[in-house]
C-alpha cells in the first residue's frame, strides 16, 4: 500500500510576518491514484509536494506514506521518486547511465540495473537512445529520461513538479498522454503539480485546487466543473473561465440584464453572484429577451468561437464570455443580445463569502 495522507500539514516560512505557504492541509491520496495539485503561482502546490518529498520541513501536522509517518524521516528513506521541471540530467552520462544512476548508488547488481533500465526504456520508447547523451535529445525525450530514472527505482510514490512546463504546446499534449497511460500501466501512486487547469482536468483521477496555501476543493474533474465549491474554483476551473456576475434578486429570481432566472433557493437575498459557463449562454435575435452586450473580442477556434464583451447588469458593467458556433460570429464593436441556453446549469454563490449557495 502506498496511500499518502496529509494531516493538518503546514509549512510556515519565518520572517517579520510569517508566511503559511501550506496551511493545515488535509488530503488523502489512495493507493494507485493519480492526484493533481493545481492552483495559481504562490498557492502552495509545489511546497506541498516538496514537503512530501522531504525537501521542505513540515512545521505543523504530519504526512504519512503507506501508513508510515514520514514527517521526520530523511528524504532518501521515504521511497519516493521525483521528476522535476528542469529534467536534472547528468550531461556527461548517456541515457542508460542517467536512468540507472540511483540504482548504482544503492550498489544494486549490474545485471539488475541493466534489466530495469531496459524495461523502463521499453515503456518510454527510449530503447534507441540509450547510448546518447542528453545534449543529443529533444526536450520531450529528456523529460522521458527523467521519468525513466524515477521508474527504475520502483518507488512507492511518484512526484512530478510541473514536468511539462519547458515543452512546446504540441509536445506537451503528447507527453501528457504518455504520462497518463504510463501511470495507468504502472498503477503507482502519483502526485502531479501544475498551474495549467486544462492539464489538471485531463490527467488526474482527482484534482485538488489550492489557493494561498489552503485546499479549496478536491474532487473528480467532472465534479469540479459541474459543482465548484466557491467562486475561486468556479473561476479557475474551465477555459474560458465561468462568468461570475453579481446580480440583484427580485421576487421572481435573479435579474440578469433583460433576463430573469428563476431561483428555487436563496430568493430572500438582495443579491447573489451568478455563475454561468460560456456554453450555457447563446446569441439570440436582437429583439429577443436577453442581455445587451458590446463585442470586444472574438476568438475563432474553427467549429466554435468565444465572444467576449461587456453588458450592463443593473448599476454595473460586467465582462461576459459566450461560446457560439464558428459559422455565426459577430464583429468587434457590434451590439448583440445574449440569452440563457441552459437555465438549470447556473451556479449561485454568496457575494460575501464566495461559497456555493445552490445544492
Amino acid at each position: 500500500m502506498a496511500e499518502v495522507h496529509y494531516r493538518d500539514a503546514s509549512r510556515v516560512f519565518p520572517g517579520s510576518t510569517p508566511v503559511r505557504a501550506v496551511d493545515a492541509l488535509n488530503l488523502q491520496v489512495a493507493d494507485g491514484e493519480f492526484l493533481v495539485l493545481v492552483g495559481p503561482s504562490g498557492s502552495g502546490k509545489s511546497t506541498a509536494l516538496r514537503m512530501l518529498a522531504g525537501l521542505e520541513d513540515v512545521d505543523e501536522g504530519t504526512i504519512s506514506v503507506g501508513g508510515r509517518d514520514v514527517t521526520d524521516i530523511p528524504a532518501r528513506d521515504r521511497d519516493i521518486a521525483m521528476v522535476f521541471q528542469s529534467y536534472a540530467l547528468y550531461p556527461h552520462m548517456n541515457v542508460a547511465d542517467n536512468m540507472g544512476f540511483a540504482l548504482k548508488l544503492r550498489r544494486r547488481p549490474r545485471t539488475e540495473i541493466t534489466e530495469r533500465v531496459a524495461e523502463a526504456a521499453r515503456l518510454l520508447d527510449l530503447t534507441p537512445y540509450l547510448d546518447r547523451r542528453p545534449a543529443a535529445l529533444s526536450g520531450g525525450q529528456r523529460q522521458r529520461v527523467a521519468m525513466g530514472r524515477a521508474i527504475v527505482r520502483e518507488p512507492a510514490v511518484f512526484l512530478m513538479d510541473e514536468p511539462l512546463s519547458n515543452l512546446d504546446a504540441q509536445l506537451r499534449v503528447e507527453t501528457r498522454a504518455n504520462i497518463t497511460a504510463l501511470q495507468t500501466k504502472l498503477s503507482t501512486t502519483t502526485l502531479y503539480v501544475t498551474h495549467d487547469q486544462v492539464e489538471a482536468m485531463t490527467m488526474g483521477h482527482r484534482v485538488a485546487v489550492l489557493r494561498e496555501g489552503r485546499l479549496q476543493q478536491c474532487d473528480t474533474p467532472r465534479a469540479l466543473y459541474d459543482r465548484p465549491a466557491n467562486t475561486f474554483v468556479a473561476g479557475f476551473i474551465g477555459s474560458p473561465a465561468m462568468n461570475l456576475l453579481t446580480v440583484p434578486i427580485s421576487p421572481y429570481g435573479a435579474e440578469l440584464g433583460g433576463l430573469t432566472v428563476p431561483l428555487t433557493r436563496a430568493s430572500h437575498r438582495s443579491r447573489l453572484i451568478l455563475g454561468v459557463r460560456p456554453e450555457a449562454l447563446r446569441l439570440v435575435d436582437i429583439t429577443d429577451p436577453g442581455m445587451l452586450m458590446t463585442v470586444e473580442l472574438v476568438e475563432e477556434l474553427g467549429a466554435d468561437a468565444y465572444v467576449y464583451g461587456r453588458a450592463r447588469l443593473g448599476a454595473t458593467t460586467e465582462r461576459i464570455v459566450v461560446r457560439t458556433p464558428g459559422s455565426r460570429t459577430p464583429s468587434y464593436g457590434q451590439q448583440v443580445r445574449v440569452g440563457l441556453n441552459q437555465p438549470h446549469t447556473v451556479h449561485l454563490f454568496d457575494p460575501d463569502t464566495g461559497e456555493r449557495v445552490n445544492p
